[in-house]
């Protein structure tokens, strides 16, 4: 049985629920405004719901798309068992993109959607006209620098990435708990997150099919992905579009490049910088992430095809 749908007038008030099957997915989530098109990804262990503080600001000016990825939230793949690589999410997304009318869109991705969105662009430089990434950098650049703090904060990257179903069965022990500390880590314990969208995310993680894909996500992410990440490092291959990279002040590790450096490895074109608040960015910080972004997106030329 499909999930119910996780949005509702009280996240997006002015827009409308996105039900569309395209690239093997039944897409789920939410669409609304006017203008040039912008993509929206959510992260860990989010739905599109993360973006309810963002959207529809940005949607003044844009159609803004706000799915959940395939397998969070109420986005399902449909009839395969193929591990979705960012690769086949990438592929999918812009299947979604196409049905909607768009072949061409900004994108930006916080944590997981981040993710996402670099490998996009890297697969399909004539479709992102423009991409963000919050508190990410490339996972072939972000494992070079794990050490004991990095496992320790974020040791959910290793647990999840076992072999299944060890992984399963230990978060179906207690679902609300796991997320809860989850999002108390992310949050540092700071009221940001309103009832409302922590009983939503509580509400899709409590599914085992969803716990089952980001399992499958992070086991991506040290395999597929990252290989697909060094092959790309060693061919040359590099992002055409411009980058706007943001992170959290807080997380700043003095005598480390800093994450417009590591951008800089796959692109010409890139810019950003620390911002307050923790790695919730959508969340935590919208105002601050939105000032951001109002002055990169729906401004770049669009190629001709």
């Amino acid at each position: 049985m499909r999930p119910s749908p996780d949005t509702s007038p009280a996240f997006f008030p002015e827009f409308r629920h996105l039900d569309v099957e395209a690239g093997t997915v039944r897409f789920a989530g939410a669409i609304g405004g006017h203008g040039p098109p912008v993509l929206l990804l959510h992260g860990y262990p989010q739905t599109h719901v993360a973006w309810r503080k963002v959207a529809p600001a940005l949607a003044s000016r844009h159609t803004v798309v706000v799915p959940d990825l395939p397998g969070y939230g109420a986005s399902r793949p449909l009839g395969s068992a193929l591990r979705w690589t960012k690769r086949r999410v990438g592929d999918a997304l812009v299947a979604l993109m196409r049905s909607l009318g768009h072949d061409r869109f900004d994108l930006v991705g916080h944590d997981r959607g981040a993710r996402v969105g670099y490998r996009l662009a890297l697969d399909h430089p004539r479709c992102v006209t423009a991409f963000a990434s919050l508190t990410v950098v490339p996972t072939l650049d972000a494992l070079a620098g794990v050490d004991h703090r990095f496992a320790a904060r974020n040791f959910h990257w290793f647990l999840f990435a076992q072999e299944a179903d060890l992984p399963e069965r230990l978060l179906a022990a207690d679902p609300d708990a796991f997320l809860d500390r989850a999002l108390d880590r992310m949050t540092g314990g700071r009221d940001i997150i309103e009832a409302p969208a922590r009983e939503a995310y509580r509400s899709a993680f409590r599914d085992p099919v969803v716990r089952h894909m980001i399992c499958e996500d992070y086991r991506a992410a040290l395999d597929e992905d990252l290989a697909l990440d060094a092959a790309d490092r060693s061919a040359g291959h590099r992002l055409s579009c411009p980058v706007r990279v943001l992170w959290p002040e807080a997380e700043a590790i003095s005598g480390r490049p800093s994450p417009v450096e590591i951008w800089r490895r796959w692109a010409d074109d890139v810019d950003g910088r620390g911002i307050p608040g923790g790695h919730l960015q959508p969340e935590d910080a919208p105002d601050e992430v939105l000032a951001q972004l109002g002055p990169f997106l729906g401004r770049r030329e669009r190629p001709t095809a």
